[in-house]
């Protein structure tokens, strides 16, 4: 018998692999491309990671439950990007400087800039990181993304419980 939560499963290890994605494509765009990340890019580079651990804790955790926290987290998470990736645009972004925003108390309360500062450290102020790519300003790629990434885990949830009937 084939596992009923399987294609539930994989959607939640596309999310996981999307997100790591995301954070690749940032990592190509400011080492490859010179586009240098401010503290919220870097804080939506963090949600992305997050959010690939905890789709990947469905794959990890073979349970209805492990399903359902992992789609829970990843919409959270994904939630959470969304509101990043607005605040950078209307807020962040219209301002001269976004030193000490919450973004850098968080990324500066893990230590991440300084444990990995390649990936998480912020090397620009929000108004000099507001680029576009293709057309579209960068952070609304990302808001996107946090919408699929979200879109996914719910698919996830009810198609998961659809198979429970």
């Amino acid at each position: 018998m084939i596992d009923a939560l399987a294609g539930s499963r994989r959607l939640m290890g596309a999310a996981a692999l999307l997100a790591l994605l995301a954070v690749a494509a940032g990592l190509v765009t400011q080492h490859g491309f010179d586009m240098q990340p401010c503290p919220w890019c870097v804080l939506q580079r963090l949600e992305f990671a997050v959010i690939a651990l905890a789709g990947a804790l469905a794959l990890l955790w073979r349970s209805r439950g492990g399903l359902l926290v992992s789609a829970a987290l990843v919409i959270a998470l994904a939630n959470l990007g969304v509101l990043s990736a607005l605040w950078q645009h209307f807020v962040a972004g219209a301002s001269a400087s976004c030193n000490l925003t919450l973004a850098d108390r968080i990324i500066g309360a893990l230590q991440l800039d300084r444990l990995l500062p390649d990936v998480f450290a912020a090397t620009a102020s929000c108004a000099d990181a507001k680029v576009d790519l293709l057309g579209v300003p960068y952070e609304f790629w990302s808001l996107a993304l946090f919408v699929v990434l979200e879109a996914l885990a719910v698919w996830a949830v009810l198609r998961a419980a659809q198979r429970r009937r």
